[in-house]
């Protein structure tokens, strides 16, 4: 049987229609297009957040730029691409890489259409995270002293998380030079690679920031995010884990007008819940 649109249906209904910055990298944009299917409450075809992706692979390195090994500047690629998507009709964008959000100054600067802050959005749900898995941020009396962070090179050298969790009065925590190291290889040398790979790599380095008092650490990174998806179960049970894409996904649903799946979501939601929190 057709679909016929029925009632309340899409941007005809007045729901935003969302613009994607994506191919930063490209397996994190399809991630994150499946993860927001899988938070949005539907029943049928037409109760899902419409988008439009531009799957833009070629932008500069988001990272190599911002650390000064190259000249070649993502920022007026990733603004042309903001205009792009607002003209095709987009009420707000969305940019599922960590690092490009450096960027997000020319993209405002670009269009007057709003972008979603994957930063912004995962730093609050950090400031909600359990202290261990089995607990819930009621079982707690107030935020983390100190999150840890996984993320790229760039992202750690811009502060974009440093700088929103001290606005919170929290302690950012990143890896050592080896355990750093040991990121930058999973995201470029294995997810970006098409090699693969999953968080086992890095049980030596949330176990380190743990261990120096990181409450909650942030998988900063949308190819981690990739990599936390084909990590088995059961990796450090104690530790709780904040992943930026599924919390962008599930910010996405939400501003997009639609509600989330699970029974800690009702039809009068307004925040995003810290239910997208992984334990490894």
């Amino acid at each position: 049987m057709p679909d016929d649109g029925g009632p309340g249906a899409g941007v005809g209904a007045g729901r935003p229609l969302v613009g994607v910055l994506g191919g930063v990298g490209p397996a994190a944009t399809v991630l994150f297009l499946e993860r927001v299917i899988r938070w949005t409450d539907a029943a049928r075809d037409q109760d899902h957040v419409d988008l439009v992706v531009l799957q833009h692979a070629t932008v500069p390195d988001r990272t190599a730029f911002v650390l000064g090994r190259s000249a070649d500047d993502p920022g007026p690629v990733l603004a042309d691409d903001a205009r792009r998507l607002a003209a095709a009709g987009a009420g707000f964008l969305v940019l599922p890489c960590n690092t490009a959000h450096v960027f997000a100054g020319a993209v405002a600067a670009a269009t007057p259409v709003s972008l979603l802050s994957v930063i912004e959005v995962a730093v609050e749900a950090a400031m909600r995270a359990p202290r261990s898995p089995g607990t819930t941020a009621d079982d707690v009396g107030g935020p983390p002293e100190a999150v840890g962070l996984l993320a790229t090179e760039g992202t750690i050298a811009s502060g974009l998380y440093a700088d929103a969790l001290a606005a919170r009065g929290v302690k950012t925590l990143v890896p050592d030079v080896t355990g750093q190291a040991a990121v930058t290889s999973l995201v470029y040398d294995g997810v970006k690679a098409g090699a693969g790979g999953d968080l086992r790599a890095l049980d030596g380095v949330v176990a380190d920031l743990r261990s120096r008092g990181a409450g909650a650490v942030v998988l900063g990174c949308t190819e981690l995010s990739v990599a936390a998806r084909a990590t088995p179960p059961g990796l450090l049970p104690d530790v709780v884990l904040v992943d930026a894409l599924d919390e962008l996904a599930r910010a996405t649903v939400l501003r997009a007008g639609r509600r989330l799946r699970g029974p800690d979501t009702g039809p009068d939601a307004e925040t995003v819940s810290p239910r997208a929190l992984t334990t490894l």
